[in-house]
């Protein structure tokens, strides 16, 4: 079933650089079949191959065994550049076996098998509802470094659709004008405002998630200017690569708009809202 050479006229070995390539071909099959969010529940994916003693140091190689994190780069880049949305602290799994672990999914050209192990629902949905419960319908973003019109702003789950952006009202190619709430003005001291789009990004409530959501828009994705999140709980940047798939905000985070404009983002609780 399997066979190590190439599909050509010369039927030459596969090299480790052609056999990667196959790997991370496979691994990118498998991770768009994840729909509606699912890769955020993704705790680990394992990669295993079966192969002769002859051709395991071609897979030892391919699969970065000896520096796992260089493989794990190469994952994230495809979650990344499709929208898969894996979590800050999902787990890599490689190795060499005899046989292929039950239930895992198996590759068409290569002896590989590909698997996830997928965080406790029900254990993620008690979380969850404990901190949406005492959240507030409005929240606060504070300037942190950059230059916007004002220092603070404070955002209520009826303002709609909240804008951020450079400058405050920008014609659009439609005729119309997109009015950004949150506005960094181009003309201002601080140098990182020139590196914000002028439709860098929005945020909206989500009843559903009873929270806010922020979204990249047109400038604020590749190859534009990015739009980035710092969480409380990581050192780690989330980039948002498609104007799709939102992010729902937690208390604490930082937006990163551009190459330095930082807000942080705090819910107000529900006694505050009540005042």
């Amino acid at each position: 079933m399997f066979n190590l050479f190439k599909k050509n006229k010369d039927q030459r070995p596969m090299d480790v650089k052609v056999l990667r390539e196959e790997i991370l071909y496979f691994v990118k099959e498998e991770l768009q079949k994840l729909e509606g969010g699912e890769g955020r529940n993704v705790e680990s994916i394992q990669l295993y191959a079966v192969v002769p003693a002859e051709e395991q140091y071609l897979y030892e190689a391919a699969l970065h065994m000896p520096e796992p994190q260089l493989l794990k780069q190469e994952v994230q880049r495809i979650s990344d550049n499709f929208a898969v949305e894996l979590p800050l602290h999902w787990i890599l799994e490689t190795g060499l076996k005899e046989s292929f672990p039950v239930g895992a999914a198996l590759c068409q050209v290569l002896p590989l098998s590909f698997s996830l192990k997928m965080k406790t629902a029900v254990a993620e949905t008690k979380a969850l509802t404990a901190i949406t419960e005492k959240r507030g319908r409005t929240a606060r973003l504070q300037i942190l470094n950059g230059q916007a019109e004002k220092q603070d702003y404070v955002l209520r789950a009826d303002d709609g659709r909240i804008n951020l952006g450079r400058e405050k009202n920008v014609p659009m190619i439609n005729g119309s004008v997109r009015i950004n709430g949150i506005a960094f003005p181009g003309d201002a001291d601080h140098a990182g405002n020139r590196f914000v789009s002028r439709q860098h990004a929005h945020l909206e409530w989500d009843e559903g998630k009873n929270g806010f959501m922020l979204f990249a828009d047109e400038g604020g994705i590749p190859p534009g200017n990015k739009t980035k999140i710092k969480t409380l709980k990581s050192e780690d940047q989330l980039k948002l690569n498609s104007a799709e798939v939102g992010y729902l905000m937690e208390d604490g985070d930082q937006i990163i708009l551009g190459e330095s404009v930082v807000l942080r983002f705090n819910y107000t609780a529900k006694k505050e809202d009540e005042l």
